[in-house]
Parts: structure tokens; C-alpha cells; sequence
């Protein structure tokens, strides 16, 4: 088999579970017994730390945590001084790195070194949410196994058997933002975003011509919203949109200009400090622009 390996395919389809499926299945060998669990001194998963040694203890005592922006370079070269040894158990390993379209510059040049040169028994399987950001010299180097977007049907039973508390409003909207990703669409159901797809859907459909219906969203995400909350309304924002597209030319180059304005919004989100009723207020304020009046043709 191939060495390496590239899982492709937008976030929440269940690539990372397939890859230590995966990885659980290569290093299992014949009358050698297995430690039960997740845990195995024969597969590696590289994947973002917790952002400082607060969130390291947060990390231990179970409760949620930030991570790390990147994996980091440090990450690949403790990774590379144990491919130095024997395996534990058998004769291979396995490195997983999760999600391998996160990592630093230097952390991509340095795994760039053990793909050219694995050593014997190594396999490496690669998580990618978004292929285009791994440059063309991994990529190169990695068989591509390429996961599907699920049809909206197929979400909504997954939705019907994982969340059934979910109202038929939320699952609508948590289907119309998840892109065809089942764990994206749990995702929002937790975050409860009904309430927010049916005011976006006003905002464009109506307008906003006395400012209610974003003083509305702005209220329904919250006065003190976190950060994933934020891109949440964000991503179903981006949704609502593109379901737009095709109505007619002139909506379609102002639902395009719309969308791209959400994108470098949810890009910025992560790094700068805007305060969230301002956020909320310049989402709606694109949303209720796709309802202004249409030249006659």
C-alpha cells in the first residue's frame, strides 16, 4: 500500500474517525494483542495544541479549551525523532495529522522531508478540509481518497436519530449551512441558529428599512456571543446567499459581492477583536442589501 494518504473532503464528513479507523487496522497484527481505546503507542495524531498552559489544564481536567492556531513545526520534528525507533508493537505505524491544511509553514517543509524518505513500516494519513491550502509538493506525494458532501436528505436523518430535540426550523437551517457535512449540521442544532435562518431569510427577502429586523439578529446572537457562535452565524449567513444565486444577473452580482464581503468577515473573525453587535450589525446590513429594489429590465 501507498504510504501516504490525503483524506479530502469538506469538515464533519468523519475523516479524522476514518483515519484512525484506518490507522487502528494497519498496525494491528496477527497474535499481537492491542491496548483497548484510543490510545496507541503505534499511531501518532498530530493535531492543534491547547493555546497555553491554562487551556492545557482545561484540556486535562476535561472541560473545553483553545487551541492553537497551527500545528506547529515542533509538533513534526517530535513526531520525526520517533520515527527514529521501532515501532512498539509490531512492524508499522502510523502518523495522523488533523487537520493537515493547518499546519505552519515551517512544519509543512519540514514533513515534506519524511514523505520523500519514509522509513520502513510508516504510513501517513494527511486530514484536509480544504486540499487547495496543502502545497502541490505534498500533494504530489499523497494518494487523494476523496469524501462526499451527504445529500440534504441524508443529513436530515442523521439530524432526526443524533439530535431529536431539533425543531423541523432548526434543522432546516442547520442543513441549508452545513455543505452537505453531517458534523457541520450537528454543529449548528447545538448552537440553535432556526430563530437566525428565518431572520436572515427576511433580511433579504424584505429589507431593513427602519433597522428592526437587525436589531432582531443582533439580539438572537447573543449580546456576549462566543467565538464559535459568531462563525456560525457567519456560515449560515454564506449559505442563505448562495441559495440566491440564479434569480437574475443583477441579483446574482450583488448576491456574489454580498458573499465574498461574509468571507473576508469570517476571515477576520479569528483575528481581530470586533466588537459582536457590530458584527452583527454590518451582517445584517449585507443580507438586507440583496432586497433593494431591482431596475426594470
Amino acid at each position: 500500500m501507498h504510504h501516504a494518504w490525503i483524506l479530502s473532503g469538506v469538515k464533519g464528513l468523519g475523516k479524522g474517525l476514518f483515519a484512525r479507523a484506518a490507522a487502528a487496522e494497519l498496525v494491528a497484527e496477527e497474535g499481537v494483542r492491542q491496548p483497548e481505546g484510543t490510545a496507541h503507542p503505534d499511531v501518532m495524531v498530530l493535531d492543534h495544541l491547547p493555546l497555553n498552559d491554562a487551556e492545557e489544564e482545561k484540556k486535562a481536567e476535561g472541560k473545553p479549551f483553545q487551541v492553537k492556531r497551527n500545528i506547529t513545526v515542533d509538533q513534526i520534528r517530535r513526531m520525526q525523532a520517533r520515527l527514529t525507533t521501532r515501532p512498539t508493537l509490531g512492524s508499522r505505524r502510523v502518523v495522523i495529522i488533523d487537520p493537515a491544511d493547518d499546519m505552519e509553514k515551517g512544519a509543512v517543509n519540514a514533513l515534506l522531508k519524511s514523505l520523500e524518505e519514509p522509513p520502513a513500516g510508516t504510513y501517513f494519513i494527511l486530514v484536509a478540509h480544504r486540499l487547495g491550502r496543502l502545497l502541490p509538493t505534498i500533494r504530489s506525494r499523497c494518494r487523494i481518497m476523496r469524501f462526499s458532501p451527504l445529500k440534504a436528505d441524508e443529513i436530515d436523518e442523521i439530524l432526526r436519530r443524533e439530535e431529536p430535540q431539533a425543531s423541523a426550523e432548526t434543522r432546516a437551517a442547520a442543513i441549508a449551512a452545513a455543505d452537505g457535512s453531517p458534523g457541520a449540521a450537528i454543529e449548528f442544532v447545538e448552537q440553535d441558529l432556526g430563530k437566525l435562518h428565518t431572520l436572515m431569510q427576511r433580511l433579504i427577502n424584505e429589507g431593513d428599512e427602519h433597522f428592526a429586523l437587525r436589531g432582531a439578529l443582533s439580539e438572537e446572537i447573543g449580546a456576549r456571543p462566543d467565538r464559535d457562535r459568531q462563525l456560525a452565524a457567519l456560515d449560515l449567513a454564506r449559505a442563505v446567499v448562495s441559495a440566491e444565486l440564479g434569480k437574475d444577473r443583477d441579483h446574482d452580482t450583488r448576491a456574489i459581492a454580498v458573499h465574498g464581503e461574509l468571507v473576508k468577515l469570517a476571515g477576520q473573525l479569528p483575528t481581530y477583536n470586533f466588537d459582536p453587535g457590530l458584527v452583527a450589525m454590518e451582517l445584517g446590513a449585507l443580507l438586507a442589501s440583496l432586497a433593494m429594489p431591482r431596475e426594470a429590465a
